[in-house]
């Protein structure tokens, strides 16, 4: 008979791994056919996401003109950035905190109220506004600026100084997209009305997706209203569809940085009113052609819109991850 303290004896480190990775390797050599489905993904991604960022990484470190051969200058364009560049320490920067802050926070807490109150509407009501709400973002920001800059022109045509002069608001034209005071304001506003894209179809998705007998065990727990079964219930059972519209609208925050020049007519914006970080990077790298500058301004943004993500999956994200 077999002696039990044999039988309980645990297993060895060496057995453990061998137990860990045995499954792998025989999956991996009964499928190797499963690496040319996967090729192609790898073969774009890396051609198109490694390949250029480790240029950007590269360039940065160089003086490149465009014309001649890279130079090698060390962090000389780093030290640039934070020394010697007024505009971008003195608008870039809190122009982009402030731009960021409010559009990035303000449309995804605005993209979740207009999911869940959607959700609780008919089927048919939600779906005509869920599609008159997610329209505007399938346009351009840059694009939808031509509708904006017929509203907001700075002379008699535009909609909102007639609006304004025939209710006797104001007695002459203001200059909106020029304005130091307006252009930030209107850029926000232009964003956000634009903000609602699959982020927002993911959290209404995730919202309509929710196991109603959680509601019904909430109640009998002691849930007493609307507000705590979207605390207690709604929110951490969509934290997949979450963490997607957080990242959503990270990466959307920074690509509509755009509109600012669209709307204005220049770079840089008047008086630097709505210049951000994007703008900054494009007038170096295209109308300066200071390409080396305007690849350490990327890597930058890059580092900022990486560690603004890790902090959004560490707020939505799993506990394994």
């Amino acid at each position: 008979m077999t002696d039990p303290t044999v039988l309980m004896k645990p297993a060895s480190f060496a057995d453990r791994l061998k137990r860990l990775f045995a499954p792998r390797r025989r999956v991996r050599d009964s499928h190797p056919v499963a690496y040319a489905f996967v090729a192609p993904y790898l073969t774009m991604f890396a051609i198109f996401i490694i390949v250029p960022v480790a240029a950007a990484i590269l360039l940065s470190f160089t003086y490149f003109d465009t014309v001649r051969f890279p130079q090698w200058i060390g962090f000389e364009n780093y030290i640039n950035i934070l020394t010697n560049d007024a505009e971008f320490m003195q608008y870039v920067i809190p122009n982009t905190l402030k731009y960021a802050v409010i559009v990035g926070p303000g449309g995804y807490t605005l993209s979740f109220l207009i999911a869940w109150m959607l959700a609780q509407l008919t089927p048919k009501v939600r779906t005509i506004l869920a599609l008159v709400i997610y329209s505007p973002s399938l346009t351009a920001g840059v694009t939808m600026s031509v509708l904006w800059k017929v509203i907001f022109a700075g002379d008699e045509t535009g909609y909102l100084n007639m609006f304004l002069m025939n209710l006797g608001a104001i007695n002459e034209p203001v200059a909106w997209l020029t304005s130091a005071e307006t252009l930030m304001p209107i850029m926000i506003g232009v964003t956000l009305w634009s903000s609602m894209g699959v982020g927002f179809l993911a959290m209404l998705a995730g919202i309509l997706n929710v196991n109603q007998d959680l509601y019904e065990a909430g109640y009998i727990d002691g849930i007493k209203n609307k507000f705590q079964e979207m605390v207690y219930i709604t929110i951490p059972t969509i934290k997949p569809q979450m963490l997607f519209g957080a990242v959503m609208a990270i990466v959307g925050t920074f690509g509509s940085s755009g509109i600012g020049v669209a709307l204005s007519g220049s770079n840089p914006t008047p008086q630097y009113a709505g210049q951000l970080i994007v703008n900054h990077i494009e007038y170096f790298g295209f109308n300066k052609y200071e390409m080396g500058y305007a690849a350490a301004l990327s890597v930058i943004l890059l580092l900022v819109i990486y560690a603004v993500s890790r902090f959004a999956f560490r707020l939505f994200g799993s506990k394994d991850e």
